[in-house]
């Protein structure tokens, strides 16, 4: 009998006790991964961004439109492969005036730049073939039930117009990378700007490049900042990781918020052992006299107290991920996949977080048993019997 096997021994002496404190523990643990699997989701885009893209808009703001005659200036920019460029549309169906997803009126060599996003050869031809055609995400064509071939009517605020604008689904596209939205709606920019008041003609949201040499592309952006820095519309070019972590920008107070929370939850599970731990000691106080009386070392008792706090954290961390691995990976990450593919693309539980949170449950479990585990050290035999007497 070791003193680790006497450790989880014990557990079992109070079924009832232990089995809340497990609970308690894993419910941390899974608050904890949901919201590190929340952060990863949110950010993933940004960490895994192609390192050859460009993107240029306005440099005062994304939401103030370029002339598009500058992406002909990009284009023949040396680095530059390819480039493309899009307008945000803003709409919605009134017949699911609940659900959100983005819509961009793109040139037609936009799927050759954003490459991650694949369209089979048929349905790409049949789309640049139509005027009113339209390439959607396998999830967005999921959560609408939207067809090949079916008619689409949208309303915005920021293209106005006396009738819906209508257009034809002509294929759905694949992601085949963690950082793409899979429920986007890409329609021709020609469609859109020929419709439009002679004002509002001609103008671009922002531009997309794949440059020849990713170690070169803020070289190249630089470069292709400069050119226009004599305009009467000067641009900031970014690096795709750059140009997605500045939307993220803008909800980090959120993030951080979620940081705080998954701190209280660590808190919260630390008070849960500590509490159990503590009343244990305190209910065998005289049974460690006993073991003092026939020659255990305080020293002993410290490893005895701290071991136990080491099983049970480590056996409420296994269940918390027990639990989390289906929940998140299985039933809620595929929901959010599906239906919310604009925000979360891709909602896994990642490994990294899983190894921190199992380490976590038996560091913190460890570190909530230091100051009882010194109450059992300290404790004087004589005293101790003296009760039990």
């Amino acid at each position: 009998m070791t003193l680790a096997s006497l450790a989880a021994r014990n557990l079992l002496r109070n079924k009832v006790r232990t089995s809340l404190t497990l609970l308690g523990v894993a419910v941390a643990v899974v608050t904890f991964l949901l919201l590190r699997t929340v952060v990863a989701a949110w950010t993933g885009g940004a960490e895994f961004a192609a390192k050859d893209r460009l993107v240029t808009r306005h440099k005062v703001t994304f939401v103030m439109p370029l002339p598009k005659r500058y992406i002909e200036d990009i284009r023949a920019m040396p680095g530059v492969k390819a480039s493309t460029y899009c307008n945000w549309f803003g709409g919605k169906d009134p017949k699911h005036e609940r659900e959100f997803f983005g819509q961009f009126a793109c040139d037609d060599g936009y799927f050759d730049v954003m490459s991650e996003q694949q369209v089979s050869p048929e349905e790409l031809a049949a789309y640049k073939a139509d005027r009113t055609g339209a390439i959607i995400g396998e999830s967005l064509a999921h959560v609408m039930g939207w067809k090949v071939g079916e008619v689409v009517n949208l309303e915005t605020g920021i293209y106005p117009a006396d009738t819906p604008w209508t257009f034809t689904i002509r294929g759905t596209y694949r992601a085949t990378s963690r950082n793409v939205d899979k429920s986007s709606f890409f329609f021709h920019w020609d469609y859109l700007n020929q419709a439009l008041p002679e004002a509002r003609r001609d103008t671009i949201g922002w531009t997309i490049s794949r440059v020849d040499d990713p170690a070169r592309t803020a070289e190249i952006g630089v470069a292709i900042d400069r050119a226009f820095d004599d305009k009467d519309t000067q641009t900031l070019s970014q690096d795709e990781h750059t140009f997605q972590a500045s939307f993220l920008a803008g909800f980090s107070a959120v993030l951080h918020a979620f940081d705080a929370i998954s701190l209280a939850i660590l808190l919260i599970m630390t008070l849960i052992l500590g509490n159990t731990i503590a009343m244990g000691v305190r209910e065998r106080t005289q049974e460690f006299a006993t073991m003092r009386a026939i020659g255990f070392m305080p020293a002993h008792l410290r490893w005895f107290v701290v071991g136990e706090a080491g099983v049970l954290g480590l056996f409420g961390g296994a269940l918390g991920v027990a639990i989390a691995f289906p929940l998140i990976q299985g039933m809620l990450g595929r929901f959010l996949e599906e239906n919310m593919g604009n925000i979360f693309p891709v909602f896994r539980l990642p490994f990294g977080a899983t190894v921190a949170a199992l380490g976590l449950a038996v560091a913190l479990g460890v570190a909530a048993a230091l100051l009882p585990a010194r109450t059992a050290a300290r404790v004087k035999v004589t005293d101790a019997l003296r009760k039990l007497a």
